[in-house]
């Protein structure tokens, strides 16, 4: 094994809760319940329900203590599959938390494989499965990092997010170093290498490669475990990464995840959050508004134009966002689903919208996502914005208030406010060394009520 392995493997199967930081395991905590928010709301949209349905057509489990409830659906199928299903379901819906210098998302995988895994092992503490939510956010971070160090295409979330995957399942099942070097091999060899600028074009259900990324972390734990083996993973081993692996349990990548307060792709959040706050500052509607111009990066410019016809596309499509803003001061599932993709409020808004792109903010990608927006009244005034940042991350953090209000807000129409209300409090309450994760876990697996 080589050093940065090592490393690696002693951080995820050696480390005990009590070591990392109480800063680290209450922003564990925070994401994971923001995380199951977006899981909730997105369980009724239509890739939610064929994520579901194939998992249960192609991923059943032969072997009983390999078996799993989907979450939110109750049914059960292969571990792989109910981890594939509800990564697959939550990356449809474009609202969990990323990493900015990994250019995508964590959560989405690493959430639902913990959820899945902890249906095969017995329980444990509320701490540990903060520390092994911690762990897979540590490891599939510097993976993300690593690989984008050292290829020359941008790859999905899921093409590094199946280690961290792996890092908590090695955790939970009690593989050994040699064994979990094997399972990140087969992981990192056959993890879904997609091209996001692909998905970027032409947005479809694709999204960002995570339910792929959760059913190979998951399925590679498995095939280890059997005995089958896999070449070294070179985000880990190879030299030319391992300045990425030194700073491995000092450096806590956990505490610097953004929050979306919007489900729509994070390269859109700045000129939305810009838009957002001349509209209130000057205390506009979109009938004070003509014209809209967005300066942003190369990334965000190539989002989606013009009107989307699909939800996959609503949630890539910059202008689209913007005029949903200024249409109506927010944006919810119910604004990029439905009756929401042919408002033809927001279409009229969109056809009043340019983008650009602007060097000083592409040269800052992907460490900040910035633009700035310019309004052309009816007046004929102009309200420029200056730079702004999406807001979420550390560098426009939102409070703890703001995440919990929007958890409740995605997962009360599915659930209920009782059930949705158990949920938080038991999250947030993982941090606790009294708890169990099976406090939460009893209120994950169960289909929603019908009306």
């Amino acid at each position: 094994m080589t050093d940065t392995f090592d490393k690696v493997a002693n951080f995820t199967l050696d480390s005990r809760a009590q070591d990392f930081p109480d800063s680290t395991l209450r922003a564990a905590a925070l994401m994971t319940l923001d995380t199951l928010g977006i899981a909730i709301g997105s369980g009724p949209m239509y890739a939610g329900r064929i994520a579901r349905e194939s998992a249960l057509a192609l991923y059943g489990a032969g072997e009983p203590s390999l078996s799993a409830r989907m979450m939110f659906d109750g049914r059960r199928v292969s571990v792989a599959g109910a981890a594939y299903a509800a990564a697959t379901q939550t990356d449809n819906l474009d609202g969990h938390d990323g990493y900015n210098p990994t250019k995508g998302h964590i959560g989405v995988a690493v959430i639902p494989a913990l959820a899945a895994l902890a249906e095969t092992v017995g329980d444990f503490s509320g701490p540990e499965a903060l520390a092994a939510v911690t762990i897979g956010y540590e490891v599939a971070g510097r993976a993300g990092i690593s690989l984008h160090d050292t290829v020359s295409d941008y790859h999905t979330s899921g093409a590094w997010n199946a280690l961290g995957v792996v890092a908590i399942a090695a955790r939970l099942r009690g593989l050994s170093a040699e064994q979990m070097r094997q399972a990140m091999g087969i992981a990192e060899y056959h993890g879904p290498r997609s091209q996001m600028m692909r998905e970027i074009a032409n947005p479809t259900m694709l999204h960002d490669g995570s339910g792929w990324g959760a059913l190979v972390g998951v399925s590679s734990i498995v095939l280890a475990e059997k005995g089958f083996t896999g070449a070294p993973a070179i985000t880990i081993e190879a030299e030319d990464v391992a300045q990425h692996w030194q700073d491995l349990g000092q450096f806590w990548q956990m505490e610097h995840q953004y929050v979306k307060p919007y489900p729509i792709c994070r390269w859109a959040h700045a000129a939305i959050d810009a838009t957002r706050a001349l509209i209130r500052e000057h205390n506009l509607t979109h009938q004070d508004i003509s014209a809209i111009h967005v300066n942003t990066f190369r990334e965000s410019a190539c989002l989606f134009q013009g009107m989307p016809d699909d939800t996959s596309k609503a949630q890539y499509s910059l202008p689209f966002a913007v005029a949903t803003m200024a249409a109506h001061g927010r944006i919810g599932v119910e604004h990029i689903t439905g009756a929401g993709l042919s408002d033809p409020l927001v279409a009229s808004i969109v056809e009043r919208i340019t983008v650009a792109e602007t060097a000083r903010h592409s040269e800052r990608f992907p460490e900040c996502r910035i633009a700035d927006v310019s309004l052309t009244l009816a007046d004929g005034r102009v309200l420029d914005s200056g730079d702004v940042h999406a807001r979420g991350g550390p560098e426009a953090p939102m409070d703890q208030d703001e995440v919990v209000g929007k958890f409740m807000e995605f997962a009360t129409p599915s659930l209920g406010a009782d059930r949705a209300g158990a949920i938080r409090d038991a999250t947030l309450g993982l941090t606790e060394t009294g708890s169990k994760f099976s406090d939460l876990g009893a209120l994950l697996y169960d289909a929603p009520d019908q009306p």
